[in-house]
Protein backbone atom coordinates (compact mmCIF):
# COMPACT_ATOMS: atom_id res chain seq x y z
CA UNK A 1 0.00 0.00 0.00
CA UNK A 2 1.03 3.39 -0.97
CA UNK A 3 2.25 5.81 2.35
CA UNK A 4 -0.29 8.13 1.57
CA UNK A 5 -3.83 7.17 0.00
CA UNK A 6 -4.37 9.99 -2.79
CA UNK A 7 -7.68 10.88 -4.59
CA UNK A 8 -7.61 9.28 -8.09
CA UNK A 9 -10.17 9.12 -11.62
CA UNK A 10 -10.06 6.48 -14.04
CA UNK A 11 -12.17 7.75 -17.26
CA UNK A 12 -13.72 5.09 -19.80
CA UNK A 13 -13.47 2.64 -15.76
CA UNK A 14 -16.97 0.24 -17.73
CA UNK A 15 -14.87 -2.02 -19.41
CA UNK A 16 -12.66 -4.66 -18.14
CA UNK A 17 -9.49 -3.14 -17.88
CA UNK A 18 -10.68 0.21 -16.48
CA UNK A 19 -12.26 -2.13 -13.75
CA UNK A 20 -9.46 -3.67 -13.37
CA UNK A 21 -7.36 -0.64 -12.91
CA UNK A 22 -10.15 0.93 -10.35
CA UNK A 23 -9.59 -2.54 -7.79
CA UNK A 24 -5.76 -2.03 -8.28
CA UNK A 25 -5.82 1.47 -7.24
CA UNK A 26 -8.64 1.20 -4.38
CA UNK A 27 -6.60 -2.33 -2.98
CA UNK A 28 -3.55 0.50 -2.97
CA UNK A 29 -5.34 2.14 -0.59
CA UNK A 30 -6.90 5.45 -2.84
CA UNK A 31 -10.08 6.74 -3.59
CA UNK A 32 -11.21 5.70 -7.12
CA UNK A 33 -13.76 7.98 -9.23
CA UNK A 34 -14.66 5.45 -11.42
CA UNK A 35 -15.91 7.78 -14.56
CA UNK A 36 -18.24 6.08 -17.49
CA UNK A 37 -20.47 8.01 -20.32
CA UNK A 38 -22.46 5.53 -21.63
CA UNK A 39 -22.20 2.38 -19.83
CA UNK A 40 -22.52 4.53 -16.26
CA UNK A 41 -24.71 1.11 -14.67
CA UNK A 42 -21.82 -1.19 -14.73
CA UNK A 43 -19.56 1.72 -12.90
CA UNK A 44 -22.45 1.87 -10.61
CA UNK A 45 -22.41 -1.91 -10.24
CA UNK A 46 -18.45 -1.78 -9.90
CA UNK A 47 -18.03 0.94 -7.28
CA UNK A 48 -20.97 -1.09 -5.53
CA UNK A 49 -18.51 -4.27 -5.18
CA UNK A 50 -15.83 -1.74 -4.17
CA UNK A 51 -17.46 -0.40 -1.31
CA UNK A 52 -18.57 -3.37 0.04
CA UNK A 53 -16.19 -3.26 2.75
CA UNK A 54 -15.30 0.18 3.35
CA UNK A 55 -16.21 3.81 0.74
CA UNK A 56 -13.71 3.46 -1.47
CA UNK A 57 -15.01 4.80 -4.35
CA UNK A 58 -17.95 6.86 -6.55
CA UNK A 59 -19.28 6.90 -10.27
CA UNK A 60 -18.99 9.59 -12.08
CA UNK A 61 -21.07 10.40 -15.69
CA UNK A 62 -20.40 12.91 -18.00
CA UNK A 63 -19.11 12.68 -21.62
CA UNK A 64 -15.26 13.21 -22.14
CA UNK A 65 -15.88 15.16 -25.48
CA UNK A 66 -18.09 17.95 -23.97
CA UNK A 67 -15.18 20.28 -22.91
CA UNK A 68 -17.54 22.49 -20.46
CA UNK A 69 -19.92 19.44 -19.54
CA UNK A 70 -15.71 18.02 -18.17
CA UNK A 71 -14.70 21.13 -16.76
CA UNK A 72 -17.74 22.00 -14.66
CA UNK A 73 -17.95 18.55 -13.32
CA UNK A 74 -14.44 18.31 -12.66
CA UNK A 75 -13.73 21.87 -11.26
CA UNK A 76 -16.55 20.75 -8.14
CA UNK A 77 -14.32 17.66 -7.67
CA UNK A 78 -11.39 19.54 -7.00
CA UNK A 79 -12.66 22.47 -5.59
CA UNK A 80 -11.11 21.18 -2.30
CA UNK A 81 -8.80 18.80 -3.00
CA UNK A 82 -7.09 17.99 -5.94
CA UNK A 83 -7.65 14.82 -7.92
CA UNK A 84 -3.61 13.30 -7.51
CA UNK A 85 -3.83 10.02 -9.85
CA UNK A 86 -5.57 10.48 -13.20
CA UNK A 87 -5.87 7.23 -15.71
CA UNK A 88 -6.92 8.56 -18.73
CA UNK A 89 -8.97 5.38 -20.52
CA UNK A 90 -11.43 6.64 -22.20
CA UNK A 91 -11.43 5.66 -26.07
CA UNK A 92 -13.20 3.67 -28.46
CA UNK A 93 -12.74 1.45 -31.91
CA UNK A 94 -14.74 2.65 -35.26
CA UNK A 95 -13.01 0.37 -37.02
CA UNK A 96 -12.65 0.89 -41.35
CA UNK A 97 -10.55 0.56 -44.28
CA UNK A 98 -9.20 3.96 -44.59
CA UNK A 99 -10.86 4.68 -48.57
CA UNK A 100 -14.06 3.76 -46.83
CA UNK A 101 -14.09 5.71 -43.23
CA UNK A 102 -15.86 8.36 -43.27
CA UNK A 103 -15.52 11.58 -41.46
CA UNK A 104 -17.54 10.74 -38.86
CA UNK A 105 -15.68 7.55 -37.66
CA UNK A 106 -12.77 9.80 -37.84
CA UNK A 107 -13.65 12.96 -35.59
CA UNK A 108 -15.55 10.42 -33.39
CA UNK A 109 -12.32 8.56 -32.33
CA UNK A 110 -10.21 11.32 -32.45
CA UNK A 111 -12.65 12.98 -29.98
CA UNK A 112 -13.08 11.09 -27.13
CA UNK A 113 -9.32 9.88 -27.45
CA UNK A 114 -7.27 13.22 -27.97
CA UNK A 115 -9.63 15.66 -27.09
CA UNK A 116 -11.11 13.97 -24.34
CA UNK A 117 -7.69 13.53 -22.94
CA UNK A 118 -7.12 17.56 -22.95
CA UNK A 119 -10.90 18.08 -21.49
CA UNK A 120 -9.63 15.72 -18.36
CA UNK A 121 -6.34 16.40 -18.07
CA UNK A 122 -6.26 19.71 -18.17
CA UNK A 123 -8.82 21.16 -15.49
CA UNK A 124 -7.35 18.79 -13.18
CA UNK A 125 -3.80 20.18 -13.86
CA UNK A 126 -3.17 23.12 -11.76
CA UNK A 127 -4.49 21.27 -8.44
CA UNK A 128 -2.23 18.41 -8.94
CA UNK A 129 0.44 21.07 -9.46
CA UNK A 130 -0.08 22.93 -6.63
CA UNK A 131 -0.45 20.00 -4.48
CA UNK A 132 3.63 19.22 -5.74
CA UNK A 133 2.87 15.48 -6.44
CA UNK A 134 0.72 13.50 -8.94
CA UNK A 135 0.29 11.30 -11.73
CA UNK A 136 -0.91 11.27 -14.80
CA UNK A 137 -1.16 8.07 -17.27
CA UNK A 138 -2.48 7.43 -20.10
CA UNK A 139 -3.97 4.05 -21.91
CA UNK A 140 -2.68 4.01 -25.43
CA UNK A 141 -1.87 0.95 -27.24
CA UNK A 142 0.21 -1.30 -29.40
CA UNK A 143 -1.81 0.45 -32.77
CA UNK A 144 0.34 3.31 -32.17
CA UNK A 145 3.98 1.81 -32.25
CA UNK A 146 3.24 -0.83 -35.04
CA UNK A 147 -0.01 0.23 -36.92
CA UNK A 148 -2.99 -2.11 -37.48
CA UNK A 149 -5.08 -2.31 -40.47
CA UNK A 150 -8.45 -0.53 -40.67
CA UNK A 151 -7.44 1.34 -37.56
CA UNK A 152 -5.53 4.22 -39.09
CA UNK A 153 -8.50 6.80 -36.80
CA UNK A 154 -7.31 4.58 -33.75
CA UNK A 155 -3.67 4.76 -34.48
CA UNK A 156 -3.55 8.23 -35.30
CA UNK A 157 -5.28 8.85 -31.92
CA UNK A 158 -3.16 7.38 -29.68
CA UNK A 159 -0.26 8.06 -31.59
CA UNK A 160 -1.43 11.77 -30.67
CA UNK A 161 -1.94 11.12 -26.76
CA UNK A 162 1.90 9.32 -27.00
CA UNK A 163 3.71 12.46 -28.18
CA UNK A 164 0.81 14.36 -25.50
CA UNK A 165 2.28 12.58 -23.27
CA UNK A 166 6.41 12.68 -23.54
CA UNK A 167 5.36 16.73 -23.94
CA UNK A 168 3.42 17.28 -20.10
CA UNK A 169 6.09 14.48 -18.85
CA UNK A 170 8.64 17.54 -19.30
CA UNK A 171 6.44 20.45 -18.24
CA UNK A 172 5.43 18.86 -15.15
CA UNK A 173 8.68 16.70 -14.08
CA UNK A 174 10.03 19.95 -12.11
CA UNK A 175 6.67 20.00 -9.88
CA UNK A 176 6.85 16.04 -8.40
CA UNK A 177 3.99 15.01 -11.26
CA UNK A 178 5.00 11.97 -13.74
CA UNK A 179 3.46 11.31 -16.75
CA UNK A 180 3.35 7.92 -18.72
CA UNK A 181 1.38 5.99 -20.93
CA UNK A 182 0.83 2.12 -21.16
CA UNK A 183 0.41 0.40 -24.21
CA UNK A 184 -1.65 -2.72 -24.13
CA UNK A 185 -1.67 -5.22 -27.14
CA UNK A 186 -4.06 -8.02 -27.32
CA UNK A 187 -6.09 -8.45 -23.61
CA UNK A 188 -8.76 -10.87 -22.98
CA UNK A 189 -11.94 -9.78 -22.71
CA UNK A 190 -15.16 -8.97 -25.04
CA UNK A 191 -13.82 -7.23 -27.47
CA UNK A 192 -10.52 -9.14 -27.92
CA UNK A 193 -12.86 -11.88 -28.22
CA UNK A 194 -15.12 -10.73 -31.08
CA UNK A 195 -11.59 -9.63 -33.10
CA UNK A 196 -9.32 -12.61 -32.33
CA UNK A 197 -9.44 -16.85 -32.13
CA UNK A 198 -7.20 -18.51 -30.27
CA UNK A 199 -5.05 -19.47 -33.61
CA UNK A 200 -4.75 -15.49 -34.12
CA UNK A 201 -3.48 -15.15 -31.02
CA UNK A 202 -1.14 -17.93 -30.84
CA UNK A 203 -0.29 -16.73 -34.37
CA UNK A 204 0.31 -12.61 -33.22
CA UNK A 205 1.36 -13.05 -30.12
CA UNK A 206 4.99 -14.78 -29.08
CA UNK A 207 3.59 -15.26 -25.82
CA UNK A 208 0.51 -17.02 -27.55
CA UNK A 209 -1.79 -16.02 -24.94
CA UNK A 210 -3.88 -12.67 -24.61
CA UNK A 211 -2.85 -10.42 -21.89
CA UNK A 212 -4.94 -10.14 -18.58
CA UNK A 213 -6.89 -7.15 -17.34
CA UNK A 214 -5.00 -7.30 -14.09
CA UNK A 215 -1.52 -7.57 -15.85
CA UNK A 216 -2.23 -4.13 -17.43
CA UNK A 217 -3.96 -2.78 -14.03
CA UNK A 218 -0.94 -3.64 -12.61
CA UNK A 219 1.33 -1.68 -14.41
CA UNK A 220 -0.77 1.37 -14.25
CA UNK A 221 -0.69 0.71 -10.13
CA UNK A 222 3.34 1.00 -9.91
CA UNK A 223 2.97 3.81 -12.25
CA UNK A 224 0.79 5.29 -10.29
CA UNK A 225 2.59 4.74 -7.01
CA UNK A 226 5.13 6.12 -5.08
CA UNK A 227 8.18 3.73 -6.54
CA UNK A 228 7.70 4.85 -9.66
CA UNK A 229 8.67 8.58 -8.95
CA UNK A 230 11.41 8.96 -11.59
CA UNK A 231 9.39 7.06 -14.24
CA UNK A 232 8.33 10.02 -16.58
CA UNK A 233 7.90 10.39 -20.16
CA UNK A 234 7.59 7.11 -21.30
CA UNK A 235 5.62 5.06 -23.30
CA UNK A 236 5.67 1.23 -21.36
CA UNK A 237 3.83 -1.49 -23.66
CA UNK A 238 2.66 -4.52 -22.51
CA UNK A 239 2.33 -7.21 -25.55
CA UNK A 240 3.60 -10.48 -24.79
CA UNK A 241 6.70 -9.75 -27.39
CA UNK A 242 4.96 -8.30 -30.04
CA UNK A 243 7.14 -5.84 -30.53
Amino acid sequence: MNATPRRALVTGASGEIGAAICRCLTSAGHFVYVHANQHHDAAEALVAQLNETTRCSEALAFDVTDASATRARLETLVADLPIQILVNNAGLHDDAAFPGMSPQQWHRVMDVTVNGFFNVTQPLSMPMIRSRWGRIINMSSVAALIGNRGQVNYAAAKGALNAATRSLALELASRGITVNAVAPGIIAGRMTEQSFDAEAIARLVPMKRAGLPHEVASLVGYLASEEAAYVTGQIISINGGII
